[in-house]
């Protein structure tokens, strides 16, 4: 049997095989109300249909000003949960297991007249200036990803991924290029998300996994490296993350220092450093479309899960196409047996 169609089973969560969808935007609500619709629908039941393990919904934002544009998920209302429902449901038909990652885009939420941040420091010249949060707010956002979480429950998620990476604002708040504040959130940089993490933590079942995506290193001047985010992860995992989803990047331009890779496999190493250093289950993420390096991945066990994203979005019978290069038996829906 193929590495890569092993099952793997953390806590509650049971999969059938090592591949992750992770999230990607769609930019795709069409009444800027942040509910999912038809388009979202067939995006996700199309990759549970196409054989993918664990499919985790695209950032959904936990305020209408955290979004990164008008046409993007949220999850600040009750509303929003029949529609979430009803594609959890229909992935889970299709065997495939469901996460949602909930997040706020801080200083990158392009659409909101003003963005809030840790500090008032622009993401670029092209965005608008953030307004500092105040510390009371800050403890309300906490209390706002606590509610998504609630809320992502009871529309029948297998799993819940917190985004602190890609420079959003989780990210914001442990990148010392982006937090100089002097309260306690500014003298504690992991502070907020050691919060968020514990807030949702007291809301999710017991035998359900957290999982946080993190970038492991920064590519701008002055940003961090990955002995730091290693640090930084040992306070999550303390406060309750099961699981990290290790990526890299997305806090500002590229610097003279540290370029991001442009090869397959580039940021496999910080996965497997991390999973050393924490001794946790990770997903690689990054130029990871191969079939062929995807197996690698998990045969040398650099990590425990593999996130295709590219891959997914070309096709989306990536995994079950994934099983016939690598000679493993294909299990396609009844309905498309004859064609394999």
């Amino acid at each position: 049997m193929a590495h890569l169609f092993t099952p793997f089973t953390f806590k509650g969560l049971e999969l059938k095989n090592r591949i992750v969808m992770p999230p990607m935007c769609q930019y795709s609500v069409e009444a800027r109300d942040g509910k999912p619709n038809e388009w979202h629908f067939v995006h996700y039941t199309s990759r549970a249909v196409g054989g993918a393990g664990l499919i985790i919904i695209e950032m959904t934002d936990v305020e209408p000003d955290g979004r990164i544009t008008d046409f993007d998920l949220g999850i600040w209302s009750d509303d929003h949960i029949p529609a979430f429902a009803r594609i959890i449901e229909s992935c889970h038909r299709h065997g495939a297991k469901m996460g949602i990652q909930i997040a706020h885009a801080g200083r990158k939420a392009e659409d909101a007249k003003t963005p809030v941040a840790p500090s008032a420091i622009p993401f670029n010249s092209k965005f608008k200036t953030p307004r500092a949060l105040s510390t009371d707010e800050v403890k309300r956002m906490v209390e706002k990803f606590r509610d998504a979480a609630v809320r992502a429950i009871q529309a029948g998620v297998d799993t819940i991924e917190l985004h602190g990476a890609h420079g959003y604002l989780i990210h914001q708040f442990h990148s010392p290029l982006t937090n100089r504040r002097e309260d306690e959130y500014g003298q504690d940089p992991a502070r907020f998300g050691v919060e968020v993490i514990q807030a949702v933590k007291s809301v999710m079942p017991s035998r359900m996994p957290l999982l946080m995506r993190v970038s492991a290193v920064e590519y701008a001047d002055g940003g961090y490296d990955l002995e730091y985010i290693i640090e930084v992860c040992k306070r999550y995992k303390e406060a309750g993350v099961d699981l990290f989803h290790i990526s890299s990047g997305g806090e500002g331009p590229a610097g003279s220092n540290r370029k991001p890779g442009n090869f397959p496999g580039y940021q496999v190493p910080m996965a497997r450093a991390v999973k050393q250093a924490l001794d946790v289950p990770v997903i690689a993420v990054g130029m990871l479309d191969d079939p062929v390096l995807a197996e690698s991945v998990i045969a040398n066990r650099d990590a425990d899960l593999v996130a295709v994203g590219r891959g997914m979005l070309k096709d989306p019978y990536w995994a079950i196409h994934a099983a016939e290069a690598l000679g493993h038996k294909a299990e396609p829906p009844r309905q498309y047996v004859r064609a394999f």
